[in-house]
């Protein structure tokens, strides 16, 4: 097929220039290729299409015919491709992502006004939400991943922090009330507010120390669904209901407002 349609664009390319030389001129190729594609075009149609001497080269009454509804076609495909062309020199459209709530809190706030003002021809269509999808299969063009959660046959690269600090916080108030945890398995006698990822166990809380790895499973009053019930937890931590245990950018404001 896309032999044809090279051997088609010579046909055209010499019958408007009026010979080989100039075809070759404009095409940016050799006027004996253009030639040999000329002969095979006319070879599997079965027609002459152009009468050839050595100084002119003129259109047979098929060629005439050939050229005057091929032209306007293969004018079409041009412009269809220079609108294809136009993504590539400046990029356009709408670009669907995908995402953790938390990514859309802590990662895109710092990403998205920059890619808007670099490329105002896209659209972002950002769509933050718990549900595990799958990116390709949902109509998405790309989506933001924890690593744990990313998919083996997805092409990736990093964005945002390559690492993230994880915190357990208490209002002051409930330190007073119940005492200050010194090591982490202190906090099994504290009430502790456990995060989940949706339909998932609730995870267990991780401390390092010089390498060594403490990892505890507390109780507490109430467990939440990671992200989007994050904010009910963090309020109930401020209200003095027990510890939590989240990212500490997540944390920052409040242990900065002294909340936490």
């Amino acid at each position: 097929m896309m032999d044809d349609l090279s051997d088609l664009t010579a046909f055209v390319t010499v019958a408007r220039e009026g010979g080989f030389r100039s075809a070759a001129r404009t095409s940016g190729t050799s006027a004996s290729r253009l030639g040999d594609a000329i002969r095979r075009l006319e070879a599997r149609l079965g027609v002459r299409l152009l009468n050839r001497t050595t100084r002119s080269v003129t259109l047979t009454e098929a060629g005439t015919r050939l050229l005057e509804r091929l032209a306007p076609a293969l004018d079409d495909v041009q412009s269809a491709l220079d609108v294809v062309n136009d993504f590539r020199d400046r990029p356009a459209g709408r670009l669907r992502l995908n995402v953790p709530v938390m990514a859309a809190r802590l990662v895109l706030p710092h990403v998205v006004p920059p890619f808007v003002a670099k490329y105002p021809d896209i659209t972002l269509d950002v769509t933050a939400e718990e549900r595990f999808v799958d990116i390709v299969a949902e109509g998405y063009d790309a989506g933001i991943r924890f690593e744990k959660r990313l998919q083996q046959d997805m092409v990736a690269i990093p964005i945002g922090p390559r690492r993230q600090h994880i915190a357990a916080a208490a209002s002051p108030a409930y330190l007073a009330r119940r005492g200050r945890p010194t090591h982490p398995r202190d906090l099994l006698e504290h009430d502790c507010l456990r995060g989940r990822f949706m339909n998932g166990p609730p995870h267990p809380w991780e401390f390092v120390r010089r390498g060594e790895t403490f990892r505890v499973e507390p109780k507490g009053p109430l467990t939440f669904t990671l992200n989007t019930a994050t904010d009910l937890a963090v309020h109930a931590a401020i209200a003095g209901s027990g510890i939590v245990y989240l990212l500490e950018s997540w944390l920052r404001p409040y242990f900065d407002r002294g909340e936490l």
